[in-house]
């Protein structure tokens, strides 16, 4: 056994924990448990900061609970949120709890007896619970007063959007599942962020005034970056864990992208390396921070562990690829959606096959068929200057040919402008 609460601690990963709890867990096993909301059929990094804290706490030799949310999935919860949820049909959180099963069972251990993790859906014991069973055995234990002083109702109370009744039902809710885990598999600890503590704490409250038991809680701190934008989001959007939303290379810059505070803060929350670990590329990144040696390490840890040690490899063979010297063979090795992957967000031009067999000349090709250029003027210029290359070779004359040989797994051609401007042509 390890402390798991030191190890939050030193990280910069601990933000709220109930009296008593840190000693409770250094007694022994301890089952804990935390939620997950099936709002998407994939987790995104946003959910990472969860999923590591369940890994300490198994790593500790504590056994965790993922807690699949196919019941409040179809309520949504108010913390932290401006407006209400759009709520899902049954068919839509079936079809997501089956991609968050499947991802979190790349980083936990789920296996039979010990700490071995254990998947649970809340759905199983609500679905057969009416309302009366609900109101009797678990609103009468909880006043509206007790619920109002919450902050994630003050908050929407106090905003233009209000709060439903639904949402408002959302912490007893969620209590009374930390209560049916507590009374049913003995977990007694919660864990969430630290946007969770008022629902968290509404559970031990639940199981002292039912059952005069008690439980515990430990929230996290929400990740926030350096320069004020929210964490796990780019310009394309949310920064996803299946490699059919993002891409293990996007997902891979993502975290070579880290600026140098935020990276010093990350590679504790997000990678398993020790303390004397990370103090040492610490000194290694300071001496040269151009290399960003804490931005590869941390970049590589988390994609390993995501996705795989081949999509590492693809990943870097990929940013080798766009911003070094990699081959062109490299491409030849991959699919067509993982090309097109490569250069999503890159202009993309469609050229006719049957045009190519019979030869386009350069600028025709860079300033006709395509706009890459936006006269053959300007295209003659830029090539004199050794400023275009086409499947990274340069281009030596404006009359040069480019046929069908010239397709890369006989769809593509990738066209550079200067040295870090590209363009994707596809035959069709």
């Amino acid at each position: 056994m390890t402390n798991f609460v030191e190890e939050l601690r030193w990280r910069g990963m601990l933000h709220d924990i109930m009296p008593n709890t840190e000693e409770k867990l250094n007694e022994g096993m301890t089952s804990g448990y935390i939620g997950f909301d099936p709002t998407a059929d994939s987790l995104h990094v946003g959910h990472l900061t969860q999923i590591m804290t369940l890994i300490h706490f198994q790593n500790a030799g504590h056994k965790p609970f993922a807690l699949v949310g196919g019941a409040t999935g179809m309520v949504g919860d108010p913390s932290g949120k401006s407006d209400e949820r759009n709520l899902q049909t049954p068919e839509m959180i079936e079809h997501n709890l089956k991609g968050m099963k499947s991802q979190l069972s790349k980083f936990l251990k789920f296996e039979e007896g010990g700490n071995g993790a254990v998947m649970v859906n809340n759905a199983d014991w609500f679905k057969d619970m009416n309302l009366f069973t609900f109101i009797r055995d678990v609103g009468k234990h909880i006043t509206v007063n007790y619920m109002m002083a919450k902050d994630s109702v003050k908050r929407r109370l106090e905003g233009d959007s209000g709060l439903s009744f639904t949402e408002f039902c959302y912490q007893l809710i969620q209590g009374y599942d930390f209560y049916h885990l507590w009374k049913n598999e003995n977990c007694l600890v919660q864990m969430g962020g630290s946007d969770q503590w008022g629902n968290i704490v509404t559970g031990t409250e639940l199981i002292r005034r039912k059952d005069a038991g008690t439980a515990y809680a430990i929230t996290t701190q929400l990740i926030k970056k350096a320069d004020g934008t929210k964490f796990g989001k780019t310009e394309s959007g949310a920064v996803w864990l299946d490699p059919e939303k993002t891409s293990p290379y996007k997902f891979y810059q993502f975290w070579l992208n880290a600026s140098d505070d935020d990276v010093k803060k990350w590679i504790r929350i997000f990678t398993l390396k020790n303390k004397e670990e990370i103090e040492g590329l610490e000194k290694e990144h300071d001496a040269a921070p151009h290399l960003r040696i804490l931005q590869k390490a941390l970049a590589e840890d988390i994609t390993v562990k995501t996705h795989s040690v081949e999509a590492l490899e693809t990943a870097i063979k990929t940013s080798e690829f766009l911003f070094g010297n990699g081959s062109l063979e490299f491409l030849r090795g991959l699919s067509d959606k993982e090309v097109l992957d490569i250069f999503d967000g890159v202009p993309q031009y469609k050229i006719l096959i049957e045009e190519l067999g019979a030869g386009i000349d350069a600028a025709s090709l860079l300033a006709e068929k395509s706009a890459i250029f936006p006269s053959k003027g300007d295209a003659k210029k830029t090539i004199q200057g050794g400023g275009v290359s086409v499947n990274k070779e340069k281009v030596a004359e404006m009359a040069q040919i480019f046929n069908a040989d010239h397709l890369i797994n006989d769809k593509f051609i990738v066209v550079q402008k200067g040295k870090k401007n590209y363009f994707l042509l596809i035959a069709e």
